[in-house]
């Protein structure tokens, strides 16, 4: 009778633990190819998009690691001239207000008349309804603008963006406005960031893109932990393997619009592994997993060095740590090679 009991009781123990599946995994890159990765959740869906350069698509799955496998749609294609006909680079899909929202930069084929637009589509699914050019999004001094993320701290809604100072392709700083909605930029731009330190200088003038300067400060995105809020930003020539991220930290209740407040790190945050085989990450966004618990960061590589700016970057993720003092813990861009659990 013991003997049956016992032998019962290890069927059933049997039983539970074989059930246990164990947690997929998926390893990077998500796509073979796509540079300025943009990812976020909401609904229990990955609504996903990066720059293609002649169109807007999203991608839209349950799980990030289907990302290759995903339903997509073209939701915008530009006309064939025009101020946005051309270049369509870094979109981000947002939702704000009650509504979906797409901001991208584009050009006439000119470089120099890069800006801002924005998309807009009322439906909660943004794959239903209909995406319209809301126009563009005219920032102040109305000059070179590309990178164009939307914030919303405190319930005020910010615009931070990547652009020049002057007329002139000189330098890219990072700079910030605050908005009336979310198609509409007010008041005066402040510069928080320009690239100032060594290791974001890193560029050649016969770089392969014929852009004529080598100090970039591109790329802005938001992270915020408990009391403490980041700035993180891809620094150097996204032609060289030394493209990387940098961060600059303030106090939640601080003024945003307030350079001062704002403290730059001295070194990068996140950078190239030649062990791993990644090159030039950078140009990042972040999303949480679907429990919540999670932190995830996403962005762009090379798997060999000198691939520089084209179609050999592709979008990879990982989950990030905090360390004591509050500041985000990146660690390395992990290795093609590694096995990833998928956001629980």
């Amino acid at each position: 009778m013991l003997r049956r009991h016992l032998t019962f009781v290890l069927a059933l123990f049997c039983l539970v633990a074989c059930s246990d599946d164990p947690v997929p995994t998926f390893s990077n890159p998500l796509l073979p190819s796509g540079a300025d990765p943009w990812c976020i959740y909401k609904d229990s869906f990955y609504y996903y998009t990066n720059t293609t350069g002649k169109n807007i698509t999203v991608w839209k799955t349950k799980s990030i690691a289907d990302l290759a496998t995903a339903e997509k749609k073209v939701i915008f294609t530009p006309p064939a001239t025009g101020p946005y006909s051309k270049e369509l680079w870094a979109p981000e899909i947002h939702f704000l207000k009650g509504k979906w929202y797409v901001y991208f930069a584009a050009d006439s084929g000119n470089n120099v008349d890069h800006r801002l637009w924005v998309l807009e589509n009322e439906s909660t699914d943004p794959f239903q309804g209909n995406w319209e050019l809301k126009g563009r999004l005219s920032t102040p001094d109305d000059k070179w603008s590309i990178d164009g993320t939307v914030y919303e701290h405190e319930n005020q809604l910010y615009l931070l963006w990547s652009g020049w100072e002057g007329d002139v392709n000189g330098q890219q700083d990072i700079f910030i406005a605050k908005m009336a909605n979310p198609w509409t930029v007010t008041g005066e731009r402040v510069r928080l960031s320009s690239p100032t330190l060594p290791w974001e200088k890193h560029g050649d003038l016969n770089n392969p893109n014929d852009v004529p300067h080598v100090n970039v400060n591109e790329g802005p995105q938001l992270l915020r932990n408990k009391d403490q809020l980041f700035l993180i930003y891809s620094a150097s020539g996204c032609w060289t393997d030394q493209y990387s991220l940098g961060m600059l930290s303030t106090k939640v209740g601080a003024d945003l619009m307030d350079s001062t407040a704002w403290t730059k790190h001295p070194e990068p945050v996140f950078t190239q592994s030649p062990e791993n085989k990644v090159y030039a990450p950078g140009h990042n966004s972040f999303f949480v997993s679907p429990s919540g618990q999670e932190n995830w960061i996403l962005y762009h590589a090379n798997d060999e060095p000198g691939q520089g700016c084209g179609e050999f970057r592709s979008p990879r993720a990982q989950p990030f740590t905090w360390k004591e003092d509050g500041t985000p813990d990146f660690g390395k861009p992990l290795a093609t090679s590694e096995k990833i659990n998928i956001p629980q």
